[in-house]
């Protein structure tokens, strides 16, 4: 079974946009490419057992098994050392992806506290938009009983879009609630 953002996708969405922005081929038309949920789990330095609960939160977030990231350089400061694993990622493509972001839109971020809007500024220049969550409770898979601190996430939105307009254009059809300048 499809996901149903997809669907919507193909039939009413990408037509719009495709004569919203004067686009004549069909293959040129902006559409979502991945989102990658990463979670940096600084305090892993000190305690190592803290990225197992962070990966199987992620596991039920995204829906498949997260990567451990590890340490790219030595800092002494942090007592962190080259290759230390310190965060747990995961990538979304296809119908996981629609999936997760069909949930996001419609029961996570209505969730948050005191909730006006995601910035509308956040895009980094190149159609892609990041996305920072404080805590993933506001998930409905996280059973709040067994959480042992609120941890927070990015969420990258990657898509085709060669301009931040074009990409806005299609987030806020896919139904990203954008803020009001």
């Amino acid at each position: 079974m499809a996901a149903r953002l997809k669907e919507r996708y193909t039939k009413e969405i990408a037509p719009g946009l495709a004569k919203e922005f004067g686009i004549e081929n069909p293959m040129r038309v902006p559409k979502l490419e991945k989102i990658t949920i990463n979670m940096g789990m600084g305090e892993a330095v000190a305690n190592a057992k803290i990225l197992d609960t962070a990966a199987d939160e992620l596991t039920s977030i995204g829906g498949q098994k997260p990567v451990v990231t590890k340490a790219k350089k030595s800092i002494a400061s942090f007592k962190l050392r080259k290759g230390m694993p310190i965060g747990v990622m995961v990538t979304l493509r296809g119908d996981r992806m629609y999936e997760f972001l069909d949930r996001l839109i419609s029961v996570a971020l209505p969730r948050v506290r005191d909730f006006r809007g995601v910035s509308p500024q956040s895009f980094d220049g190149r159609g892609n938009y990041t996305l920072g969550i404080r805590e993933q409770l506001i998930f409905p898979e996280i059973d709040f009983n067994k959480v042992d601190k609120a941890r927070g996430m990015n969420i990258s939105i990657t898509t085709t879009a060669r301009t931040d307009d074009e990409a806005r254009g299609l987030l806020k059809a896919l139904g990203v609630p954008f803020r009001q300048q």
